[in-house]
């Protein structure tokens, strides 16, 4: 059962906000992010998919995470709007730069993430040579088709909110003291990055996160509402897109649902992490904006991680 903290207390401030704009390839770090309702604005916005549409993501491309991208620095000021020069930079190992207009195409597609499908605009004819050549099979660039479609979140954690083409919530944090916990069992500490976190914080103790069921960053209200699963992706080294064992090897022997959940059915997955939904996303006016440094306060907790959902 859910207990109320009678005064909400400071518990972590944000270390690092990482904005992912193309899925699967390597994110960003940044100072600051404006807010919507699918996630940090340029999160997850454009996908690489195969001929059929269907998204290509490190699981089955690990050659994903050599992609870089650069966005310019005002793109993450609230209310700033893209002109004809703005544009997203895409670049990889033995590949020219492709420039990316970040004015809207026009040419309809179809796209499918996981269980969502629907049109989406596609970035055109050398977006798709670029990515075809870099991965040696047919592919497009496809941009989330916002002035017609949504994405809803499983209904079953978030009824109401929405994503982009995100694996399945708007928002996923992390704290430091987690990732320091982890690394201390490892042979070989692995970054932040192999997690894909949109927030990670510090401050707090390791897998406090877990038990977060509200939580205010800055003026912000979120809610935790479901502890992020763990694919093959932590096992894929960011600078080389070579999989090993690790971290999964270790986290399954203790952040696996038969140790934190062991009177749940059991799925044989691991968790590391809280997914976010941005609460007050319906009614927000301006100035949503977070911050490095921003404090995070726990408004709403469980007491153990099997009362989280999951």
């Amino acid at each position: 059962m859910e207990k109320t903290s009678s005064s909400s207390q400071l518990s972590a401030k944000i270390k690092s906000i990482f904005i992912y704009p193309v899925k699967s390839c390597r994110g960003i770090s940044v100072s600051q992010a404006p807010l919507t309702p699918t996630g940090f604005r340029w999160d997850r916005q454009w996908m690489v998919v195969n001929h059929k549409g269907r998204a290509f993501t490190q699981r089955n491309e690990p050659k994903l995470s050599l992609v870089e991208i650069e966005l310019p620095k005002e793109v993450f000021l609230e209310g700033w709007e893209p002109t004809g020069s703005s544009y997203m930079v895409i670049k990889a190992p033995g590949m020219d730069a492709l420039r990316i207009s970040l004015s809207k195409p026009h040419v309809v597609t179809d796209g499918s993430v996981w269980e969502w499908s629907g049109s989406a605009l596609d970035e055109g004819a050398e977006a798709a040579n670029w990515f075809t050549k870099f991965l040696g099979k047919t592919s497009r660039l496809a941009r989330f088709n916002a002035a017609s479609e949504t994405r809803p979140v499983d209904p079953e954690y978030a009824r109401g909110h929405k994503t982009m083409f995100s694996d399945g919530f708007p928002f996923m944090l992390l704290s430091q003291g987690s990732l320091d916990a982890l690394n201390k069992l490892l042979n070989e500490p692995v970054p932040i990055n192999r997690f894909r976190p949109n927030i990670l914080v510090d401050g707090c103790e390791p897998f406090s996160e877990d038990l977060w069921t509200e939580i205010r960053i800055n003026k912000f209200t979120f809610e935790g509402v479901k502890l992020c699963s763990r694919c093959k992706i932590p096992t894929i080294n960011q600078d080389t897109g070579i999989a090993g064992s690790e971290p999964n090897e270790t986290l399954m022997k203790f952040r696996s649902d038969k140790v934190l959940r062991p009177n749940q059915k059991q799925q044989r997955k691991i968790y590391f992490g809280q997914n976010l939904v941005w609460k007050d996303s319906l009614t927000a006016g301006k100035g949503n904006v977070v911050k490095v440094g921003d404090p995070v306060f726990v408004l709403r907790k469980v007491s153990s991680a099997a009362e989280a959902a999951a």
